[in-house]
């Protein structure tokens, strides 16, 4: 995927910045956000956010492949504004792509881009400590907006309560469901049968999305699922 020029003071958020507000996990001691979720499934789930945001956007459709499989084309003379996003409708607009490339091509370099984002919003506060007294190793903090807060008690509204999301939400609750980590989120979003069932339901349909967004959906969470060590 070419490279763009990203702005260092970022507009509204995009959805892969709300993903991984959410997979940081400020009570961990660990001082990275990979303790919930491994490198190819994270860059896998930021990429299927990426693409669900432009299926959102109607800046991407959906195309039918070989053997049942989903390819993802640009939508010609749609290029969204968000730089991140536009990287990637850039890489889509040469030509349609398979689900799978799509998720390689555009996922590696997401964690960088949008940790600093969140960074530069505030969310996140980034310092540095000397591990051992030798290596010097980043650490990640609540930034103290309380925009993580929000989001946690909106997904657990739709998971908990059954409340019914906007297509925002889903894509958001189906694709934190598809990485993996929502026994990470308890006992605020307690990890029960029920819960699961919900979470699964959400992944497969998008109540009021358009059909292009619910297609992404569901074939970025499974393909996240096969991306998975």
């Amino acid at each position: 995927m070419a490279e763009r020029t990203h702005a260092p003071t970022p507009g509204p958020a995009i959805l892969a910045e709300d993903l991984l507000l959410l997979l940081f996990q400020p009570e961990s001691s660990t001082p990275d956000t990979e303790v919930v979720a491994g490198e190819s499934t994270l860059s896998a789930v930021l990429a299927g956010a990426v693409l669900a945001d432009l299926g959102l956007g109607r800046n991407v459709r959906t195309l039918p492949g070989r053997n049942g499989a989903i390819r993802v084309e640009a939508v010609a003379h749609r290029p969204p504004a968000d730089d991140i996003l536009r990287s990637a409708w850039d890489y889509l607009a040469a030509g349609p792509r398979g689900l799978q490339a799509a998720l390689a091509a555009i996922g590696p370099a997401l964690r960088g881009l949008v940790l600093d984002r969140l960074v530069a919003r505030g969310d996140i506060r980034r310092s540095s400590r000397t591990a051992l007294g030798l290596v010097e190793v980043e650490v990640l903090e609540d930034g103290g907006t309380g925009r993580r807060a929000a989001l946690l008690s909106d997904v657990r509204a739709v998971l908990v309560e059954g409340v019914e999301p906007q297509p925002r939400l889903a894509a958001l609750t189906a694709l934190l469901s598809g990485s993996g980590t929502l026994p990470q989120f308890g006992p605020g979003i307690p990890w029960a049968a029920s819960l699961i069932a919900r979470a699964k339901k959400i992944e497969q349909e998008s109540s009021g999305a358009e059909a292009a967004t619910e297609a992404i959906a569901c074939t970025v969470t499974a393909a996240i699922d096969r991306a998975a060590p």
